[in-house]
């Protein structure tokens, strides 16, 4: 099989940086774009040097060359987007979060399975060199025994999503930025969340603009993460562990760490990229040419538990976010 084919829905902010993760990967190739305007879909595909334009999804799905469909849509359209493509007999790759509801989530995968196709969320953080890192650094015993966690992510500046406040659009600082804690966790510990709860502030008629989420694994370590949309903070994930403390910065793109043993002596952890999209692109490619239905990295496992949570924390402040639809 030679590259693996790509059509992008919609135009998003993300989809640039996709692009050039694919083409670094190398073993993939972007073919198509589609959006609601044509003409946007041209300038998008002339800008970045795409060889096809549609106006709509559906006349992507048409095109047979298409192996892949990745989805970077507005939220709310990720599950009929996905579901419309996997029915057209496509792959699919689904930009975080994965769908608003459980149910929509297991809906997909199940449909996927049936139609032996490939469906994956989108979550860069547990593929780039970093994690693979991170990951050897808790199974090596260096940080001793691991008793809590810390994360801070702070996106201050928010107002170029304009529909970040529309809570039934899936917007909202959970929605945003909780699946990318959730996955990594569930990943580097290779444990599932035991329990979760948390509070979130609404402004009144919107989505939560920031929260504070508790959670415990099954191995027994504590976690807490701040999300906000309110401060200016540095993006941090501390590993707290009875041995010493590893501090990742942004963790879902960064290429170093620092590892401060409980002497105080440091050391730097580097995992150097082209791209933080790349060691994701290449899996998904890979898997595709293999004839894989689901990534043994980003498992639909710790997809389904991180909606759950996602959702079940939205149902507890009293707020459902999203009633699904048929397409």
């Amino acid at each position: 099989m030679g590259k693996v084919s790509y059509g992008i829905v919609s135009t998003a902010q993300v989809a640039p940086r996709f692009i050039e993760g694919v083409r670094l990967a190398g073993n993939g190739e972007i073919v198509a774009v589609s959006s609601r305007s044509l003409e946007t879909a041209k300038s998008f595909a002339e800008t970045h040097n795409i060889p096809q334009a549609y106006a709509s999804l559906s006349s992507m799905l048409a095109n047979p060359s298409i192996d892949v469909i990745y989805i970077p849509t507005i939220n709310k359209d990720h599950y009929k987007c996905a579901k419309k493509a996997l029915l057209a007999r496509k792959h699919v790759l689904v930009e975080k979060p994965f769908t608003l509801t459980y149910a929509e989530a297991r809906e997909l995968f199940d449909l996927a399975y049936r139609k032996n196709l490939f469906l994956m969320e989108a979550q860069k953080s547990l593929f780039i060199p970093m994690t693979k890192l991170v990951k050897e650094t808790i199974a090596s015993g260096e940080l001793g025994d691991i008793i809590s966690v810390s994360s801070i992510t702070a996106y201050p500046n928010i107002d170029h999503i304009s529909w970040f406040g529309d809570l039934s659009a899936g917007g909202g600082a959970v929605h945003f930025m909780a699946p990318y804690a959730l996955s990594y966790l569930q990943y580097i510990f290779d444990s599932k969340i035991e329990k979760a709860g948390g509070l979130a502030n609404f402004p009144k008629g919107q989505s939560d603009s920031q929260s504070k989420i508790l959670l415990q694994l099954e191995n027994g370590v504590m976690v807490d993460i701040f999300l906000t949309t309110h401060l200016k903070l540095p993006h941090k994930m501390t590993i707290c562990g009875t041995k010493g403390t590893l501090e990742i910065p942004s963790f879902w793109k960064t290429t170093v760490a620092t590892l401060i043993h409980k002497d105080g002596s440091r050391k730097l952890l580097e995992a150097p990229m082209a791209s933080d999209f790349a060691s994701e692109a290449y899996h998904v490619s890979q898997m595709v040419s293999e004839g894989a239905q689901t990534s043994p990295i980003m498992t639909p496992q710790i997809t389904l538990l991180t909606t759950k949570i996602i959702e079940d924390l939205y149902n507890s402040w009293g707020k459902r976010a999203y009633h699904s639809s048929a397409i």
